[in-house]
């Protein structure tokens, strides 16, 4: 039987919210913690939180929150009993949580043993069959020869998902629905394997077109205790990851979720499993469910089952770490209501996903019942190139699916994250959709069942850039300190209106306004809208927000600026963009005609063309790398490289020019 050994000090190796996270935790314990930092994160609130911070190293994850040595080190010199690898990072590596238990110190995650065994997905396929867990029929071995994992993915019929054996979180993952995309998928596959995990090896399994995506938490002890802590639905995904998840899943049966949760035990039991994890699975349309993988760690969605349970999961790691017997068991394990988390993200979801950067110029969240948030960012964070481009996870709970989605629709309407191009009105479209409010749903649904455009309506838009320029006017009444009485803008014709014309993308959106009688124009090089009379008052300002009464009825809106860009914020609306256009505008520069630019920061992973080759409209042209996943540049039209400026393993910023094209006559 294992000896109890208390932790009076843990070190955290890992960042931002997950860092925050523990470090809550261990406050409540009365643990103290010490945070990690490299470069892009000194000062962060993380760094802030824990009792004590340490700068790890520069921004290259080899040289600080990957560096085993280091990290170890710094653990022992700060006087830490355990570490804690959060997630993603160092917290699935058997040979780092040995090296830690042979520097005499505790790893807060489950045995190496059970790490390594589930760190090979064919591993992991060979136990699951042997103690009765449903595996997908699939190819896993050590013949990774092109030929050999084309042969194998003809025999197992198509489509088939090639999986890295390493991996997770989508990378080194491809669907392939034919024979001839097999060879290109494999190298992609391969390489972004390799890059992500530094293990090529790569798995092969039957992919089903209609499947849900559910996963069980798991929780064992060193005395041989082993429990489900219920499922979590995560079959709302893009790229392969998931965006919004939610318990208890509105697909599973009473029947259906002790069938799952009782293999799922057995999947803990088999792996001798002593901590967190999830046992994966697929669930078909036909209500049959296949194991996918266990992930040997805490869950970036934890939260969701702490809402329904009560329960503290890493209080019940660092619990189960020090040697104690789990403090529930099976039939302790109830579910309160419901739960829903939505990860909030600075990208574009209106292109691809592409992820943004960016300073978060306002940073505010709601106050509502049941609402949770779980962050590392506030006010003058900076979203940078280095790390994931995930800014929170928003949590509701409620009596029941209804009230714990009503509660997340306000808080996506209410809360401010202003300054950079984000996921939050793509996650309140979500929301309002009506098969997404039935549960009818499956790992497609984002590509199949829901259709997003970043479009507002002609009145958000305009009502956005009456907020705009309100918000200008009175900030400029308020400073001025002479002729206090004469109107703002004051021309010596009166009956002129004044004129401020911003920029919607490539849009213009003109607003005139003479005293309280403003008028708004919407226009393009296409056409020119009908103009549109408000009577706008302003009936309170503070800070950033604005009261308006616009015809009579009253509207708040959240203004922040940064230079001649604005980032208006409505509850209903949502955010709108908007560049204010200079009087007198600098000349812009020239677009090379037949030119790409990098539409993100970010690094060139493989240059998939040279000059003089003829490329067909899709073909792929490059292969870019940014926080952590490839984007790859395609070609718009047929045509013929004629010049190529980048190289591979160069690091770019967003705008660079990376080749040119010649159309095709």
């Amino acid at each position: 039987m294992s000896s109890v050994k208390s932790i009076n000090t843990i070190l955290i190796a890992n960042r931002g919210e997950i860092a925050s996270r523990i470090i809550r935790t261990c406050k409540k314990m009365g643990i103290r913690s010490v945070a990690l930092y490299s470069d892009a994160d000194r000062g962060t609130p993380y760094t802030r939180e824990a009792d004590q911070a340490v700068h790890i190293g520069g921004n290259e994850l080899a040289t600080s929150y990957l560096d085993q040595d280091k990290i170890i080190a710094t653990a022992q010199k700060m006087g830490a009993d355990a570490i804690h690898p959060g997630f993603g990072f160092l917290s699935e590596n058997a040979g780092f949580a040995k090296k830690v238990q042979d520097a005499g110190l505790i790893f807060i995650g489950p045995n190496p043993n059970a790490i390594d065994t589930m760190g090979s997905k064919s591993k992991a396929k060979d136990i699951m069959r042997k103690h009765e867990v449903p595996v997908i029929p699939g190819y896993q071995g050590d013949d990774q020869s092109i030929e050999t994992l084309s042969a194998e993915a003809v025999k197992i019929g198509f489509p088939v998902l090639l999986k890295a054996a390493a991996g997770g979180g989508g990378k080194g993952m491809r669907i392939v629905e034919a024979e001839k995309e097999l060879e290109a998928s494999i190298d992609a596959a391969k390489r972004e394997a390799a890059s992500a995990f530094g293990d090529d090896e790569l798995i092969i399994e039957k992919y089903f077109p209609s499947s849900r995506h559910i996963e069980f938490q798991i929780f064992g002890d060193k005395h041989g205790n082993a429990i489900h802590v219920l499922e979590r639905e995560c079959s709302i995904q893009r790229r392969y990851q998931k965006i919004i998840e939610e318990s208890p899943s509105p697909a599973l049966s009473n029947v259906l979720r002790n069938e799952m949760g009782a293999a799922a035990v057995r999947a803990a039991k088999s792996l001798k499993y002593d901590n967190a994890g999830t046992v994966e699975f697929i669930l078909s349309d036909k209500n049959e469910f296949f194991f996918l993988e266990v992930n040997t760690r805490l869950q970036v969605e934890h939260p969701v089952t702490e809402e329904i349970t009560g329960l503290d999961l890493v209080q019940m790691q660092i619990e189960v770490a020090e040697g104690r017997p789990l403090s529930v068991t099976q039939e302790d394990i109830k579910g309160n209501g419901y739960a829903i988390e939505c990860r909030l993200y600075a990208e574009d979801a209106a292109n691809n996903f592409i992820p943004a950067t960016g300073k978060i110029l306002k940073w505010s969240t709601p106050a509502i019942d049941g609402f949770r948030i779980e962050t590392g960012v506030e006010s003058g964070s900076v979203i940078s190139t280095h790390y994931d481009p995930m800014i929170a996870k928003l949590i509701t709970h409620g009596k029941d699916r209804a009230e714990g989605q009503r509660k997340m629709s306000a808080a996506l309407a209410n809360l401010n994250c202003l300054g950079l191009t984000t996921n939050q009105d793509f996650l309140k479209a979500i929301l309002a959709n009506a098969d997404f409010q039935a549960g009818k749903y499956d790992t497609h649904f984002l590509q199949r069942q829901f259709s997003y455009e970043k479009a507002q309506s002609q009145e958000a838009i305009e009502m956005a850039a009456i907020a705009a320029s309100a918000f200008d006017k009175a900030e400029r009444d308020s400073q001025r300190t002479i002729l206090q009485n004469v109107p703002s803008g004051w021309r010596n014709n009166f009956y002129q209106s004044q004129q401020e014309t911003f920029l919607d993308g490539e849009t213009e959106v003109i607003v005139k306004y003479h005293n309280a009688n403003y008028t708004t124009v919407i226009a393009s090089e296409a056409k020119q809208s009908p103009s549109n009379d408000y009577q706008v008052q302003v009936a309170d300002i503070s800070d950033d927000e604005i009261l308006l009464e616009l015809n009579g009825i009253q509207e708040r809106f959240t203004v922040v600026r940064s230079g001649n860009e604005y980032f208006v914020q409505h509850s209903q609306n949502g955010t709108v963009n908007l560049t204010r256009k200079e009087r007198f505008p600098l000349k812009e520069a020239e677009k090379v005609k037949g030119g790409y630019i990098s539409p993100m920061p970010g690094k060139v992973i493989k240059v998939l063309v040279e000059p003089g080759q003829e490329v067909k409209s899709g073909e792929g042209l490059l292969v870019l790398l940014s926080m952590k996943m490839e984007n790859t540049i395609c070609a718009d039209e047929d045509g013929t490289v004629e010049e190529i400026y980048v190289t591979e393993e160069e690091d770019l910023e967003a705008g660079k020019l990376l080749l040119k094209m010649k159309e095709t006559e």
